[in-house]
């Protein structure tokens, strides 16, 4: 059974999420929360994770959801339900409407889209944030500071703005992943 839930969630969230990867962060957030399958630290690292590995996020979030529900085939399937739409759809525009970005009815109903998705990603990132630095999960949580977490976001917008400042070059993703490994082994211990 959990098989099944797993590739239909992830279908249905592939199938609805335009944006991207950032873009669905809030429908697997909704899924894995309706279905209780990780708490909502969990959801955040599975989340730091999947940015800091090689891949899309939603491909990596999907693979790491299914492999902690339900191992190897929990992960394969969970994986093959969120690529799956887009697989369908890109072979479909391919095949069939070499112009279609062209017309402008699909123009503008693309360009309608996008402050909506870019609304959920700043809502998601807001969430997360919210979750992350006060422990707030919903209306009755009672909010705590998590003053490590923001001593090792000032660290790196420090370290940004000298690099910068210095060198004219921004971190690399590498290098703020590292920065923040090693702080967060400080912090949080080893």
């Amino acid at each position: 059974m959990i098989y099944l839930q797993l590739f239909l969630s992830f279908l249905k969230i592939g199938a609805v999420a335009f944006g991207g990867g950032y873009g669905m962060i809030s429908l697997i957030r909704e899924e894995v929360a309706s279905r209780a399958w990780l708490t909502e630290d969990e959801l955040l690292d599975f989340i730091a994770v999947a940015e800091s590995t090689p891949g899309p996020i939603a491909v990596n979030i999907a693979t790491f959801i299914g492999s902690s529900q339900a191992g190897f085939f929990g992960a394969l399937l969970a994986t093959l339900g969120v690529v799956l739409p887009a697989f369908i759809i890109i072979l479909s525009i391919a095949a069939f409407a070499k112009n279609l970005f062209k017309r402008e009815g699909v123009a503008k109903t693309i360009a309608s889209i996008r402050p909506a998705i870019s609304a959920m990603v700043i809502a998601t990132a807001l969430t997360m944030l919210a979750s992350l630095f006060f422990g707030f999960e919903n209306l009755e949580s009672k909010l705590s500071v998590n003053y490590p977490a923001m001593i090792i976001l000032a660290s790196l917008f420090a370290v940004s703005f000298l690099m910068q400042r210095f060198t004219k070059k921004k971190p690399t993703p590498v290098v703020v992943i590292l920065i923040s490994a090693v702080l967060g082994m400080i912090f949080y211990g080893i």
